[in-house]
């Protein structure tokens, strides 16, 4: 039954083992290091805030500052992360840096993602009126 688990409710009355399921996957587990670290740095709000404009278009540290209500040093501090976990690059242009998102992939998660919890949120909408 779906609906809204209960706290009891997200385990199985009974311990039952598919062996089929199980032989299939066993072993089959890729590492999660590197997607459990990309998460994590995307965890961070002012992060995905900052990705976030970068998927709408190319913007200069002090564009993205004032954009977020941030001082440059903080929205710097940010992009470095950013930078090293190959989310984001940069290019010099005379005095200004600007920024844009790494590559596809990361435009492709920041949709994906926002999609997920805008169609969440929608859901949850619609269950709670009746």
């Amino acid at each position: 039954m779906e609906g809204k688990l209960t706290r009891d409710d997200d385990f199985c009355d009974v311990f039952f083992l598919n062996e089929d399921k199980v032989k299939k996957l066993m072993g089959k587990v890729p590492d999660m290091t590197g997607l459990a670290e990309l998460f994590k740095v995307l965890a961070d709000e002012t992060r995905a805030r900052i990705v976030y404009l970068l998927s709408k278009e190319e913007l200069c540290v002090c564009d993205i500052a004032t954009i977020l209500g941030a001082t440059v040093s903080n929205v710097s501090h940010h992009l470095r992360i950013l930078r090293t976990s190959h989310l984001v690059r940069f290019r010099r242009d005379g005095k200004q840096v600007f920024y844009t998102l790494d590559d596809e992939h990361v435009e492709h998660i920041i949709k994906e993602g926002f999609d997920h919890v805008n169609h969440t949120a929608a859901e949850n909408r619609e269950h709670s009126h009746p």
